[in-house]
């Protein structure tokens, strides 16, 4: 299946036809800018209303609507002056996974095998754009129907087959029995890997769609994938994905900045120094180094090390680092502060012709939790947010705040949506003067916050 006949399903997706045919060279309009759709209706405007992020409202389903599936809560708000729009998007639907085959390629016709049977799948995610929200309604648009795509490819993977090969009770490959044996693949790598080409296939329609429609932009995915009684949670950015129980919490996502993939960052720069245009050092030292530092010796790590080491300066040392600043005024190339997304295929560091998506990656990390292994009880919640909320709250805080308020909300049945809203009013705070401020006085966030809070209890009743 070509990329270009993706693309044109995407433009269809997103609202979007092709050019006219009478005019070829007509430029295609960009997706309009909206809101998630399943805020339509209840007061979701959250975008770029005069005044609106002087008061900062907080989103959140209607209660005149129906519920999402599992009763899932959401909820969001615009950052403080930040930006024009809410560059935060998020997606929530179900997938149905159908045993299909490719029909001619020439015309690429899917064939529907059995049209009665299918896997059900339920899908959440959030992406965090920057540079403008493109990237992210593209992704918010596209990535379930990339998923959707990757998963069809290799259904014989995660469903029984007849003749089936069975490998602890689950079919995986009827092709290589002794393989799939000997590495011990299960039906879990198969998605994974889905999930994994599935981002890759979204990111490159993204950068075809930014270039045919003159844009530029990227953004962070989190995704949340539930299928045959598992939770996929693929990342890909700094959102976060917090498991909170009882009397526990269980981080489901990895963070991914330029301090957390150094090693992968410098590693890329060694094996490809051109990508540095003599402009960078690949090499990490505790400081900016100055030019009173030649001849001294410093501390510094290269992409092989965990340790610290000392270095003799020279000349070459005194480039602007590859990663530059700590915590989360780190910067990869001195531009982004993240170190994997989708989009950002033309972003370049300013006045050079230097690419850093070379040092962008968008495959997620994709991290498993069985329900079968686990004892699921009532209060167990999913809370998958935006960096917003993670920049003031620590897994702690946000795991108390889910407890004490679950404790207290036992009967409405739109708890989650009400938590979900609890936990982006407390991030958000209060403005005083010309700041905002938590409860507790300290600085409260200014980026944009969007939070799903997603119940795990009697998840197979909705």
């Amino acid at each position: 299946m070509s990329s270009e006949w993706l693309r044109k399903r995407f433009a269809k997706a997103a609202g979007r036809g092709d050019p006219p045919q009478e005019d070829p060279q007509q430029q295609p309009s960009p997706a309009p800018y909206r809101r998630p759709k399943f805020l339509r209706g209840g007061g979701g405007g959250g975008g770029a209303a005069p005044g609106g992020r002087e008061r900062r409202p907080v989103c959140a389903l209607s209660r005149e609507r129906p519920l999402l599936q599992w009763s899932t809560g959401y909820a969001e708000t615009i950052n403080a002056e930040k930006s024009e729009f809410n560059e935060d998007q998020a997606t929530c639907c179900q997938i149905s996974i159908r045993k299909r085959e490719y029909g001619k390629e020439e015309d690429q016709e899917w064939l529907i095998l059995c049209s009665t049977e299918y896997l059900t799948g339920y899908y959440w995610a959030l992406f965090d754009g920057h540079g403008g929200p493109e990237a992210s309604i593209m992704a918010s648009n596209y990535l379930h129907y990339c998923i959707k795509q990757k998963l069809e490819d290799v259904v014989e993977g995660i469903t029984e087959v007849s003749p089936p090969m069975h490998l602890n009770g689950q079919c995986v490959c009827q092709s290589d029995p002794q393989f799939v044996e000997e590495k011990q693949i299960h039906q879990e790598d198969v998605v994974i890997a889905a999930l994994e080409n599935a981002f890759q296939e979204c990111d490159e329609v993204i950068g075809q769609e930014m270039e045919i429609t003159n844009q530029s932009g990227g953004c962070t995915a989190l995704a949340v994938l539930y299928l045959q009684g598992k939770l996929y949670v693929a990342n890909a950015g700094d959102s976060r994905a917090l498991l909170v129980r009882k009397e526990t919490f269980v981080p489901l996502s990895t963070e991914f900045t330029p301090e957390t993939e150094r090693q992968r960052i410098q590693h890329l720069a060694f094996i490809y120094p051109k990508l540095l245009a003599d402009e960078f050092t690949r090499y990490e030292f505790p400081r900016r180094l100055k030019g009173d530092d030649v001849g001294q010796k410093v501390l510094y790590r290269d992409y092989s090390m965990e340790g610290w080491g000392y270095k003799t300066v020279v000349k070459d040392d005194l480039k602007y680092p590859l990663i530059h600043g700590h915590g989360k005024q780190a910067r990869l190339l001195g531009t982004l502060a993240v170190s994997r997304g989708l989009g950002d295929h033309q972003l370049k560091v300013l006045e050079t012709d230097i690419e850093v998506k070379p040092f962008l990656s968008c495959i997620p990390k994709v991290e498993v939790f069985d329900f079968t292994k686990q004892h699921i009880k009532e209060d167990d919640v999913l809370i998958m947010a935006t960096d917003g909320l993670w920049d003031v709250m620590s897994n702690e805080d946000v795991a108390q705040i889910v407890r004490n308020f679950l404790q207290n909300n036992t009967t409405d049945p739109y708890r989650f949506s009400e938590l979900a809203k609890c936990l982006v009013q407390k991030a958000r705070g209060k403005k005083d003067g010309y700041y905002w401020t938590m409860d507790s006085n300290m600085p409260a966030s200014y980026d944009d916050i969007s939070v799903f809070a997603i119940p795990l209890y009697n998840k197979d009743e909705h």
